[in-house]
């Protein structure tokens, strides 16, 4: 537990120890960081402010935005600063609180996915009980439960981590932490520990996965019942779920549905999907969606003449 661990800090041996490779990580996880942000949360303020995103699609959207920023800022922050470092440092404690903020917010993501694919089938395939079956209330409820799960999957993962004994090697062979590098250092067997990680972790991811995507192929089949444009406006916005649903699943099905084994690969796929699916989902439901669009630019718009009445 905690109280036997030797372990006051460890190393964050990052994605290089050169110090040239160091500066271009830098600027690009600074790129990125501040592109993700400036995109969701401009989505954030869209749907915030815009009474033509009231439905339930954009109020999962808004929580959507909302994870992806909190999940990108529990990694990015630090690896920016990190990588003007020489040496890294993180204390056990921090690592820990790490560990819990990208686990939750993960999880919260894959929920909010859920919910969406959720509303989509309601939406498609009950269209006049939609109204009904996805109302304020229901929505309110059901991000709520999105959030305790997400926190007692977070929890788990602290309880996991704080079962390893630590007693000399401290070194992380990543660039945040989490509990596949933190097994590697560990000095007792850590087979149960892995075995409940990929239980816990792998199972959520891999079957939530198998879950939207099986709601979206019935999504898809129930659309020959539809006019032409009532299966291109579907199309649209279905398409551009999976994207999203691919995008973030896959590389975290890749890293923990597996046993405790390390391939060099693993860092650049960690990359991927805590700083490339951040930035990539704003990107995927702005340019996809016109009513987005339209609000973003009447966002724009409305700031504009304000600031000229000024």
């Amino acid at each position: 537990m905690y109280l036997q661990n030797n372990v006051t800090e460890f190393i964050l041996l990052g994605l290089t120890q050169d110090l040239f490779r160091k500066k271009v990580v830098f600027a690009i996880f600074l790129i990125f960081y501040l592109g993700t942000l400036l995109g969701n949360l401009l989505i954030i303020a869209t749907i915030k402010t815009s009474r033509a995103l009231r439905s339930p699609m954009y109020f999962f959207l808004f929580y959507l935005s909302f994870s992806d920023t909190c999940f990108s800022t529990s990694i990015a922050p630090r690896t920016i600063v990190d990588a003007l470092l020489k040496t890294a440092t993180i204390s056990f404690s921090e690592c820990i609180i790490q560990v819990f903020s990208l686990h939750f917010f993960g999880c919260l993501e894959i929920f909010i996915l859920i919910l969406m694919a959720a509303d989509r089938y309601v939406a498609i395939c009950k269209p006049l009980h939609y109204t009904t079956i996805m109302n304020r209330k229901v929505c309110a409820v059901l991000v709520a439960v999105a959030w305790v799960g997400s926190c007692v999957h977070s929890l788990v993962q602290i309880f996991l981590a704080l079962s390893l004994p630590f007693c000399g090697p401290n070194e992380i062979d990543h660039f945040f932490c989490d509990l596949e590098p933190l097994l590697s250092l560990a000095c007792s067997d850590t087979y149960v520990v892995n075995l409940l990680l990929v239980s816990n972790s792998g199972a959520i991811c891999t079957v939530s996965f198998v879950i939207l995507i099986f709601s979206y192929i019935i999504i898809l089949h129930s659309l020959r019942n539809h006019s032409a444009e009532g299966r291109r406006k579907a199309l649209s916005t279905c398409i551009s779920h999976i994207l999203v649903v691919i995008l973030f699943f896959v590389p975290c099905i890749f890293i923990y549905t597996r046993p405790a084994t390390t391939f060099p690969m693993d860092k650049m796929i960690s990359v991927f999907y805590t700083i490339g699916t951040p930035l990539l989902n704003p990107l995927i439901y702005t340019l996809r969606n016109k009513e987005v669009k339209n609000a973003m630019k009447k966002l724009w718009s409305k700031n504009f003449v304000s600031d000229d009445v000024r």
